[in-house]
């Protein structure tokens, strides 16, 4: 009994891509899901120091305020070095007035951070100021969510790009790099 059997036609491979040459995909999520995430952190932060305002100790009233200082500022330099400025170059004059406020919006929370950072729980307006930080942030993000991201996504900017480039930053920020 004889045994046939089938060759296949030899295929032509392709050279072996260098990696400079490989088409480079980036992992991860988007720079505006990134950011969306960041919002929902927060917004828990305040949502948890509303709770516990009134009964906390001193210490767990700063540990929270600490957390959402470093939080919101990790956010901010996020925004103010990389989303904005590409934003401005994808947007040209259409986003001007808009990440015109945002800027000045954050100069704002900057300013109330650096006031929550030097004071203590047991100061004078120290709870209004992490009220009004977290009413400035609600505004913000409800902006940033209606006007500035469908923008942004409208205007193909590479927000996975943008999004790597994030990750990155905010590993440098937070002293992982």
């Amino acid at each position: 009994m004889t045994t046939i059997t089938a060759s296949r036609p030899a295929r032509k491979r392709s050279p072996a891509r260098s990696a400079s040459k490989a088409p480079r995909l980036v992992a991860g999520p988007d720079a505006i899901a990134m950011l969306r995430e960041d919002h929902k952190r927060v917004s828990a932060l305040f949502e948890r120091f509303e709770k516990i305002k009134d009964e906390a100790k001193h210490t767990q009233k700063q540990a929270l305020v600490d957390e959402i200082c470093a939080e919101l500022t990790i956010h901010a330099t996020l925004e103010e070095e990389l989303l904005y400025p590409a934003a401005r170059d994808a947007l040209g004059e259409k986003g001007d007035e808009l990440l015109d406020e945002a800027v000045v919006e954050h100069a704002t929370a900057k300013d109330l951070i650096a006031q929550l950072e030097s004071a203590s729980p047991g100061d004078e307006l120290y709870d209004a100021k992490v009220a009004v930080l977290g009413e400035y942030v609600r505004h913000h993000v409800k902006e940033e969510h209606d006007e500035i991201f469908p923008k942004c996504r409208k205007a193909g900017m590479d927000l996975k790009s943008l999004g790597a480039q994030m990750r990155e930053r905010r590993a440098a920020l937070q002293g992982d790099a």
